[in-house]
C-alpha cells in the first residue's frame, strides 16, 4: 500500500528529537577539549623545532597520537569500573594541567612528557565521551546527529587551528598554552551533570576492543580512515614548515580551509548518508582526501596550498562521517564504545604514525616529494574502501 503524503508528513513529524539537554551538555565537552586539543596541536611542534628541527616537531606529534591511542585502548574498561563522567573529567584534566606546564621548558624530554600526558587525557575524552554521544543520538538520525557532533568539534578545530599560529607568532607561546589548558578545565563544569551509564554500555555482552579489530565490518573503515588520518597529521605539524618564502601567508587561510571543508564535508556525508546509505560515500571521500594530499606538492604556490586543503578537508570530513556512521550501524548499542575506540584508534594511529614518518621522509627527500609520495601512499587504500562500498548488517560485524 503507498503511503499517503499526509501519513509521509506523520512519520517525519514524529521523528525522535535530536537536540535533547544532555547531548547539549555533552556539547560543552566537546567544545572545551576540542578547543583545547587544537589550539596547541600545530603550535606545539613550532615550540619544539629549536630542540631538534623536523624530526623534535614529528615526535612531539607521535607522542601526542599515540598516548592517545593507549589512552583510547584502557578507556573502556575504565568506564565499565569508574563511569563515563569520571573518566571525562579525567581526561579534561589531563589536556588542561599539562599545558599550563609547558612553558616550563623547551627541553625536548619536558615537551615530550607533556605530549604523552594530554594524549592520555585525549584519549579519555575521545572514547568515553564518543560512546556516551552516541546512546544520546536516535538510531533514525545517527548520520545527522554525527554531523551535528563533528560540527560542534570541528567549529573549535577551524578556529583554533590557525588562531594557535597566529597568536605564538604575535603573543607568544605562554598565551596560546594558558588558553588552551583554560578550555579544558572549563568544561569540567559540565561534566556532573552528564547521564552516568555505566551499565547501560552493556560491555559484558557486546564486542570487546580485539574483536572489533578483527572484524572486517569494522577493519575495513577503520583502515580506510586511518589513512586520511596520516594526512591529517602531517597537515598540523609540517605544513607551517613546508611553505616558505612568499607563501607563508597561506599557512593560517589553509589551516582554517581545511577544518572548515572537512566540518562541511561531515555535515553533507551526514545528511546524504541517513537518506541513501553511508557505505557509498567512503571511496569517494579517499579519492578527495588523496587528491588534496598530491596538490599540496605545490608547497611554494599560495592559491594551490589553500585549494589543496580545501580538498583534502573536503574528503576527510566525508571519511569521518560515514566511517563512523558505517562501523556504529554494524554493532548493538553494546558495541558502542568499542567501536568509538576502533575508529579513535585509527585517527590516532593514522596521525602520530603519520607525522613521524613524514619527518623522516621529508628529512631525506624534500617536502614536496614527501608528499607525493604520501599521496600515493593514501590511494592504496581504495581496495579496502572500494570492497566495503555496500552496506552490511549488524551481525556482519564479527564476520571475516
Amino acid at each position: 500500500m503507498t503511503e499517503t503524503p499526509e501519513a509521509a508528513a506523520a512519520s517525519r513529524a514524529v521523528r525522535p528529537p535530536l537536540l535533547t539537554p544532555p547531548l547539549l551538555l555533552r556539547f560543552v565537552s566537546v567544545l572545551g577539549a576540542s578547543a583545547s586539543f587544537h589550539l596547541l596541536l600545530s603550535v606545539v611542534p613550532g615550540y619544539a623545532t629549536p630542540a631538534g628541527g623536523g624530526g623534535a616537531a614529528g615526535l612531539a606529534t607521535g607522542a601526542l597520537m599515540l598516548a592517545t591511542v593507549a589512552g583510547e585502548f584502557a578507556t573502556p574498561a575504565l568506564v565499565d569500573r569508574y563511569g563515563y563522567r569520571a573518566v571525562l573529567a579525567v581526561g579534561l584534566g589531563l589536556l588542561g594541567v599539562p599545558a599550563l606546564a609547558l612553558p616550563l621548558s623547551r627541553d625536548l624530554g619536558w615537551i615530550v612528557a607533556v605530549c604523552l600526558l594530554r594524549g592520555l587525557g585525549y584519549g579519555f575524552t575521545l572514547v568515553a565521551g564518543g560512546a556516551l554521544t552516541a546512546s544520546l543520538i536516535p538510531a533514525e538520525r545517527r548520520g545527522e546527529g554525527l554531523a551535528l557532533v563533528g560540527i560542534v568539534g570541528g567549529v573549535p578545530a577551524l578556529v583554533a587551528l590557525p588562531l594557535g599560529v597566529w597568536l605564538a607568532a604575535h603573543s607568544g607561546y605562554g598565551l596560546v598554552f594558558a588558553s588552551g589548558g583554560a578550555f579544558a578545565l572549563a568544561a569540567l563544569a559540565s561534566v556532573p551533570g552528564l547521564p552516568d551509564r555505566v551499565r547501560a554500555s552493556g560491555r559484558a555482552v557486546g564486542i570487546g576492543i580485539g574483536e572489533g579489530l578483527r572484524s572486517a565490518g569494522l577493519r575495513r573503515p577503520a583502515v580506510v580512515f586511518a589513512f586520511a588520518a596520516m594526512v591529517s597529521g602531517i597537515v598540523v605539524t609540517f605544513l607551517p614548515l613546508a611553505v616558505r618564502g612568499a607563501a607563508t601567508g597561506s599557512v593560517a587561510v589553509a589551516l582554517f580551509v581545511q577544518p572548515a571543508a572537512a566540518t562541511a564535508g561531515r555535515w553533507v556525508a551526514g545528511r546524504v548518508g541517513d537518506r541513501r546509505g553511508s557505505a557509498g560515500l567512503v571511496l569517494p571521500g579517499l579519492l578527495l582526501s588523496a587528491a588534496g594530499t598530491l596538490l599540496m606538492v605545490a608547497t611554494a604556490e599560495p592559491v594551490v596550498v589553500v585549494v589543496a586543503a580545501g580538498v583534502f578537508g573536503t574528503g576527510f570530513g566525508i571519511l569521518q562521517n560515514a566511517t563512523l556512521t558505517l562501523m556504529y550501524a554494524r554493532v548493538p548499542t553494546a558495541g558502542y564504545g568499542t567501536v568509538s575506540a576502533v575508529w579513535n584508534i585509527a585517527y590516532d594511529v593514522g596521525m602520530g604514525v603519520g607525522a613521524v614518518a613524514f619527518g623522516w621522509l621529508a628529512a631525506a627527500t624534500g617536502y614536496p616529494w614527501a608528499f607525493a609520495l604520501t599521496g600515493v601512499a593514501v590511494l592504496t587504500a581504495v581496495v579496502p574502501a572500494h570492497r566495503d562500498r555496500r552496506p552490511r548488517s549488524t551481525t556482519a560485524a564479527t564476520g571475516p
